[in-house]
């Protein structure tokens, strides 16, 4: 029988919480012409929407400047969208780059626009409706709240803080903590004091909820796929069809726990 609420909950931060496609976007054009020099600073009109619709690809934040290359480099969206998985090691090997060192451009990016112009930096992301709310009634609930992030948990303690929400930075592991997340859900639940307690996680990227799944010893962990997030129609076909991920609504996210199930 499922725990109709759950003890600990676990969320991913882009694409659960907040909507930062218009920041990805600046933040990710700056690096790649900090990379590539191209000899036009400004992007073309049309691809900031071509990335908007194929960010649901990306795992980590390095990948975005390379969508924007892949996109310049004239790569169809169609192939981008199905064959990422070899686009990306194929376009770094082109350009003799790594994803470390794309990785250490975009924070560098990051932080300096922030510290030039934070107001402005914040002001590019939106929070999606009702999520703040149920956040700030799960901490007041008692129930265990953390966030599981592939992005720096600075940033995402710095977004939260600006919403009134102030989490420790012992509740946020991002990706500075160098784990994969089914491995963090791990952790999260050896270090409860009840081992047999109710972890719910969600998250906006079906395969990161598929590696969970292939975890003997997570098989009761709760997975859901938020399906206002950067996935796309087949991933929630794909959710809703698999017995062991609940495909979750925005509206639902924002009731009571009883109404995910």
């Amino acid at each position: 029988m499922t725990a109709s609420s759950p003890k600990i909950l676990a969320l991913d931060f882009d694409g659960v919480i907040c909507d930062g496609l218009i920041e990805y976007f600046e933040v990710a054009w700056r690096t790649y012409c900090e990379i590539w020099s191209p000899t036009n600073d400004t992007p073309p009109d049309d691809l900031a929407l071509r990335f908007y619709r194929l960010r649901p690809v990306i795992e980590t934040g390095w990948e975005m400047p390379v969508l924007i290359k892949a996109l310049v480099n004239g790569i169809p969206d169609q192939k981008i969208l199905h064959e990422w998985g070899s686009i990306t090691p194929q376009l770094l090997l082109d350009d003799k780059l790594q994803a470390k060192e794309i990785g250490a451009k975009l924070d560098n990016q990051r932080d300096e626009w922030i510290t030039k112009d934070l107001s402005g930096w914040l002001n590019l992301h939106r929070f999606y409706p009702g999520v703040v709310e149920k956040i700030k009634l799960t901490l007041d609930s008692g129930v265990k709240l953390y966030i599981v992030t592939t992005k720096e948990g600075r940033f995402v303690q710095q977004l939260l803080q600006q919403e009134g929400v102030n989490l420790p930075p012992a509740s946020i592991f991002g990706k500075e903590v160098k784990l994969p997340k089914y491995e963090i859900l791990r952790e999260l639940i050896k270090s409860a004091v009840d081992k047999s307690v109710s972890l719910w996680f969600v998250e906006d990227r079906l395969k990161a909820l598929q590696l969970v799944q292939q975890q003997g010893d997570l098989e009761d962990v709760k997975l859901f796929l938020a399906d206002w997030g950067y996935n796309t129609q087949p991933e929630r076909e794909t959710a809703q069809n698999d017995p062991r991920i609940q495909l979750l609504s925005l509206s639902q996210f924002a009731k009571d726990f009883s109404a995910w199930l």
